[in-house]
């Protein structure tokens, strides 16, 4: 299984030079430090940055200078600050091109919940998503594969609220990479050790393996056989 920094690696090996990323609260922040040197990414931060960087260091922290998750933060080289209504017109004018948030739920279908979870205890945050999932040119959810409890968190439907129906591009998880295919999940990638099996046994609902290995050879022709 893939460790949180490892897990943000990965998601930052897919971000193409020269785009601009918003990062969510809690993993996503991970990935501004994770960026491979010989690519520049702008990322975004809701509260009105552009050019964010990795956590301050120890003892550099500018508590005036944080990112959305309330974290002391370094600015790249040609970063910038503006207003907030200014930082979401940039959202909804369609100038971002991946928005990288964390779910508690993706179904097959894209459909993303990430805001609540519908418990009396527990308390909305909405924050930007709804703007971020809608104005992006695509979603990126990185997340646990399952709960502390192992319950699955890619599943046939949401149980929880939803963010926004058909939005989420590709998940990465601690197990697998996933794109939603409406019906079932297109598994592209298994973390290292892991398998189909495992992958099956942590998530709801259909699943295919076409390029994943060996390894994954038996659970692709069982899932495309429950998928007709």
């Amino acid at each position: 299984m893939r460790s949180d920094d490892v897990l943000a690696a990965r998601v930052a090996a897919d971000i193409p030079d020269g785009s601009y990323v918003n990062l969510g609260i809690g993993l996503p922040q991970l990935v501004a430090g994770k960026v491979p040197s010989d690519r520049e990414v702008m990322f975004h931060s809701e509260n009105g940055i552009l050019g964010i960087g990795d956590a301050a260091a120890p003892g550099e922290e500018d508590w005036e200078c944080i990112d959305a998750g309330k974290r002391a933060i370094a600015i790249r080289p040609g970063g910038s600050f503006f207003h907030h209504a200014d930082s979401f017109s940039m959202i909804r004018g369609g100038h971002l091109d991946i928005a990288v948030l964390g779910a508690y739920e993706v179904s097959a279908a894209g459909d993303l919940a990430n805001w609540w979870t519908g418990s009396p205890d527990a308390i909305p945050g909405v924050g930007g998503a709804m703007d971020l999932v809608t104005g992006a040119k695509r979603v990126y959810v990185i997340m646990r594969h399952s709960t502390k409890e192992g319950s699955p968190r890619m599943r046939k439907r949401c149980r929880f609220p939803l963010t926004a129906r058909g939005v989420v591009s590709r998940v990465y998880t601690d197990l697998c990479v996933a794109e939603p295919r409406g019906a079932y999940f297109e598994i592209l990638e298994l973390a290292p050790g892991v398998t189909a099996e495992q992958v099956r046994a942590l998530t709801e609902g259909d699943l295919v393996f076409p390029d994943v290995g060996d390894q994954a050879s038996e659970g692709l022709h069982a899932s495309r056989g429950r998928d007709r």
